[in-house]
């Protein structure tokens, strides 16, 4: 399998095989570490908490009795809790009851998932999920606090380099108007930009150093790439953040609209670019793929993409949040990724999107390694999303999943018993046939269906 990936974003397999491996075993870690700690708090022992799967390379046992280990295979983790026959902590081990003396029996009990209360049992299996959530938001929130919210009046932070000179403006200038209408916050620049006519030149009314004056300088939204989306054409053909791309098919941009323009008339054809990156122009041809994009009002289009966004001609200035505004647009984020997730699965389902937008393990290395190429802030936040769908994909109701124990406990709740054991052992076999093909599905989707 692995010959048949040799490198991704433009990584070494090995590199990026360490990035995968790095990315999972966060997420992994967080997600098992919230079984583990809620359920001390409830009074239920864990034996083991295992990071990887197989032969133990290292271990040791903590003043609780639960054994820490590091295993060989690195691609995933368990919790053991007392009683359990496995790490699924689906059935009970038979021979646990046999194990303890009357006297001991309800103190262990209590001690062990079986005998756990079932309020106690619901809040450690629901805990994995939820510290998924934690993780994606904690990490949004240093995001934020460390990027910080754009000043207004728009003012310019660092200029982007671009072949021709940004002539008359500087870091520090704030832009008030432009072509003669105010911008005195970023959404009337949007409005002013997106009505006036493409020139390659425009009129920035500023204030610098408290004074008021009018300088010349390249359209706002430059043909600068700010962003590129793993898995696409653009990070295929080599294109990275900070490249400008002057022209296509010899018709030289000043916009990123016009590029837009470009790609939607396409009809996916091959585009051969003209690309400036510092200081050196290169010929790119690559052709734009259709793509499956969420809409702000819920839903999915699928356009023509390179699979690149644009960036302003500067980067603005910044001035510090606080933790709360931090703590909500966190939380707002981790909530949109969840729905526009549930979005996708149902339109999947509905066969109103590709089953491509669906990738396994092969798929997560390699948008892992190319937004670690990009740099560690668009590594982070890939983190952070993966987080937020570990920790959804946990709470389906599926048998082996969380959900699925979550289900089983409202049945108990209700019934007042809980699932007879030949029940539970072929609804568990049930869902883990379930599991196994939509990872044997995603994989196929990795290597043969959309590689």
């Amino acid at each position: 399998m692995l010959d048949l990936i040799p490198t991704f974003g433009g990584l070494p397999l090995p590199v990026t095989i360490v990035i995968f491996v790095v990315a999972l075993s966060i997420i992994v870690t967080v997600h098992e570490y919230g079984h583990y700690i809620v359920g001390r708090w409830c009074g239920i022992h864990a034996e083991v908490f295992s990071v990887g799967f197989g032969p133990v390379l290292a271990s040791r046992v903590d003043k609780h009795g639960t054994k820490w280990q590091i295993a060989a295979v690195p691609l995933g983790g368990y919790v053991k809790f007392l009683g359990d026959a496995d790490a699924a902590s689906a059935t009970a081990d038979e021979g646990f009851l046999d194990r303890i003396v009357d006297t001991e029996r309800e103190k262990e009990l209590r001690r062990s998932m079986l005998g756990a209360p079932l309020w106690a049992r619901s809040a450690t299996v629901a805990a994995g999920p939820i510290f998924n959530f934690i993780l994606s938001a904690v990490i949004l929130t240093g995001v934020y606090l460390n990027t910080g919210s754009a000043i207004e009046p728009p003012t310019i932070g660092q200029l982007a380099a671009l072949p021709a000179e940004t002539q008359g403006l500087r870091e520090g200038d704030q832009i008030v108007a432009i072509e003669g209408q105010e911008t005195l916050d970023y959404e009337a620049l949007y409005t002013v930009i997106s009505e006036i006519e493409i020139t390659p030149q425009i009129d920035y009314t500023i204030v610098r150093d408290g004074r008021e004056t009018v300088v010349q300088g390249p359209w706002l939204f430059p043909v600068v790439i700010g962003h590129v989306q793993p898995g696409s054409a653009a990070i295929d053909a080599g294109l990275s953040v900070g490249d400008v791309i002057v022209s296509v098919d010899g018709q030289e941009l000043t916009a990123f609209k016009e590029l837009q323009d470009v790609v939607l008339a396409s009809e996916g054809r091959d585009l051969a670019l003209q690309v400036w990156r510092d200081g050196e122009t290169r010929q790119v041809t690559l052709a734009p793929r259709y793509t499956d994009i969420p809409l702000p009002e819920g839903g999915f289009e699928t356009r023509l993409l390179m699979g690149l966004s644009g960036d302003l001609l500067f980067q603005p200035e910044t001035e510090a949040i606080g933790p709360l505004t931090a703590v909500s647009r966190a939380g707002q984020q981790v909530w949109q990724q969840a729905k526009t997730t549930v979005s996708m699965l149902v339109h999947i389902i509905s066969g109103d999107i590709s089953t491509c937008n669906l990738r396994g393990p092969v798929g997560i290395a390699e948008a892992s390694a190319e937004m670690a190429s990009q740099g560690l802030q668009d590594f982070i936040l890939l983190i952070a999303a993966l987080s937020t769908a570990v920790g959804l994909l946990n709470l389906f109701p599926i048998p082996v999943l969380d959900g699925g124990h979550l289900v089983f406990h409202a049945y108990e709740a209700i019934a007042r018993r809980p699932p007879s054991e030949t029940a539970l052992k072929y609804l568990m076999a049930g869902g883990l046939l379930i599991i196994l093909s939509l990872m044997v599905f995603a994989l196929t989707n990795d290597l043969v269906l959309c590689p």
